[in-house]
C-alpha cells in the first residue's frame, strides 16, 4: 500500500507544479463561493413558509403556537374553542403551564393548559406536545396526568390553552 501511494504521489509531483496546484485550488474555492449565487427555485421555500405560518395560526392543529406543551384532545375540535370548554364539559380548577413562542409577534407567552371534564373523551385532534415537560415529581409542569382534580367528575373530555402572561 505504501509503495502504491508513493508511486501515485511521485507521478502527480512530476506532472504538476506548485503554481498549477495553487491555481486549481484557487479556482475551486472561487467556484465553491459562487454556488450560493446561482439561481434557484425559491418559490417552493416561500410556499412552505406560508404553510408553516398558516399552521401556526390554526387552532385546530397541533402546530398552533399556543399548543407547544398541550397533551390531549383539542377542545377547538370538540365543540369548544382553544380557551373554552365545549357545552356540557366543566373546566378543571387545576392546570399545567408551558411557555410558548408566538411567531407572529416574536414574544414568549406563559400558557395555562386546563382539562375539560364531565363528558366522554372527545377523540378528535389528539396532540402530545411535550415542550418543557418535566417528570411527575414536578407536577405543575407535567401534562401526562388527568388534570380533573377538583372537578365534579374525573372523566376527561378535552384540553384548552389560555394565555396567562407575557414572559
Amino acid at each position: 500500500m505504501d509503495k502504491l501511494v508513493e508511486h501515485l504521489t511521485r507521478g502527480v509531483a512530476q506532472r504538476t507544479s506548485r503554481r498549477s496546484f495553487l491555481a486549481r485550488l484557487g479556482q475551486t474555492l472561487v467556484g465553491a463561493i459562487a454556488i450560493p449565487l446561482l439561481p434557484v427555485d425559491r418559490v417552493a421555500s416561500r410556499a412552505h413558509a406560508a404553510e408553516k405560518a398558516a399552521a401556526a395560526n390554526n387552532d385546530t392543529g397541533c402546530e398552533y403556537w399556543k399548543y407547544c406543551a398541550i397533551d390531549g384532545f383539542l377542545c377547538s375540535c370538540c365543540g369548544g374553542a382553544s380557551h373554552d370548554c365545549p357545552p356540557g364539559a366543566t373546566p378543571s380548577p387545576t392546570s399545567w403551564v408551558g411557555t410558548c413562542h408566538n411567531p407572529n409577534d416574536g414574544r414568549d407567552y406563559i400558557v395555562s393548559y386546563r382539562d375539560c371534564c364531565g363528558k366522554a373523551p372527545c377523540g378528535k385532534c389528539f396532540c402530545a406536545n411535550t415542550e418543557g415537560e418535566m417528570p411527575v415529581y414536578r407536577v405543575p409542569l407535567n401534562s401526562d396526568l388527568v388534570w380533573c382534580f377538583g372537578a365534579p367528575t374525573m372523566v376527561y373530555h378535552c384540553s384548552t390553552a389560555e394565555i396567562v402572561a407575557v414572559k
